[in-house]
């Protein structure tokens, strides 16, 4: 009976043992360590993290900290070395009995008043751009283009124009509406008096809508066509087909859509410094320009820091009862 010949090479290695063959082909290809490939996402996002947090972390626990000290002019040079004040700057600035606290309650509700203006109408106008685009039509991409002008434009060079069309005896809006088209008799001031508040609201709506209208035009493409050719052979005309079709498939888009534009709205500081410097008149005076004017214009930082936090709180406040609201009747329309 013949007998199987073993090599000598794997008898000398004994059992359990692979040999290196010459070329490489009995090794064992080697692995990456676990644990270096799980941190690789983290050390990735690490310097990124390291600038965020040394851009909006830092400043903001700064000026946490600085919103419990009496933080005036006479203490610029350490300000760590300023009093400490504990709650009274946030008691002075709640305190409706006063004028500090009574300007930043009628600055709060122009605030609010000049938000919920300004994201209706940038929401309305951006969603009714973005569905008229919808259509296929000759020039569709040089309108899309012209639409997103607005937006490309950085913000003080366009605050800046606008600026200059608001100019009482030289602007071309009062050329326009008077000279050309003989709307009104006088020339009108904007950026003086109750006008102050409609010139800023035209800047603010026409920067801002075409960021709505890109997200509703980007959110629009992932609705089926097939879902209106149905509905038009049903019966359905166009604003039923946009009541039904349209409206509803957006709501997800429009949660996020309205909640960032009242967050970019209320802290909007760029549109107004720019439009009336570093006093505004009193119909236009948002609430992060009364919180520049009380830190930087009469340099009080102490109470200007306390008013920017109550700012984020509120802000926070909203938000999470925004998203709560909206969680629970996306929750509703699920079931």
């Amino acid at each position: 009976m013949a007998t199987a010949t073993q090599d000598p090479a794997l008898s000398a290695a004994g059992p359990g043992r692979r040999t290196e063959r010459p070329g490489g082909a009995g090794r064992t290809p080697r692995r990456k360590p676990r644990l270096r490939r799980a941190s690789l996402p983290y050390l990735l996002l690490l310097p990124a993290a390291l600038l965020e947090l040394l851009v909006h972390l830092v400043p903001m626990l700064t000026g946490i900290l600085a919103s419990f000290k009496e933080l005036t002019q006479f203490y610029i040079r350490d300000w760590s070395a300023a009093p400490w004040r504990g709650l009274e700057n946030y008691r002075v600035s709640v305190d409706l009995d006063a004028p500090v606290g009574q300007d930043l309650l009628n600055s709060f509700f122009v605030t609010c008043v000049f938000s919920v203006l300004a994201v209706g109408t940038c929401w309305l106008v951006g969603t009714a751009a973005a569905i008229f685009m919808q259509e296929n039509f000759r020039g569709r991409g040089l309108l899309r283009a012209v639409f997103l002008t607005p937006y490309a434009l950085p913000v003080y060079a366009a605050a800046i124009t606008w600026a200059f069309m608001f100019q009482r005896d030289n602007g071309m809006v009062n050329h326009v509406l008077v000279d050309q088209l003989g709307l009104i008799d006088e020339r009108p001031f904007w950026l003086l008096g109750d006008n102050s508040f409609v010139a800023l609201a035209v800047v603010a709506v026409w920067k801002t809508w075409p960021f709505a209208f890109l997200i509703v035009m980007a959110a629009l493409q992932n609705i089926p066509k097939e879902l209106y050719e149905a509905a038009a052979i049903d019966g359905a005309g166009v604003w039923q087909q946009i009541r039904k079709i349209t409206m509803p498939s957006l709501h997800p888009i429009n949660r996020v859509l309205v909640l960032v534009l009242f967050l970019w709205t209320f802290n909007d500081f760029n549109t107004p410094y720019i439009l009336f410097g570093d006093s505004a008149p009193a119909p236009a005076n948002l609430i992060s320009i009364h919180i520049y004017q009380s830190s930087f214009v009469t340099w009080n930082f102490g109470t200007g820091s306390a008013m920017s936090v109550l700012l984020l709180l509120f802000l926070l406040v909203v938000t999470a009862g925004y998203l709560l609201v909206t969680s629970r009747g996306r929750k509703t329309a699920d079931v």
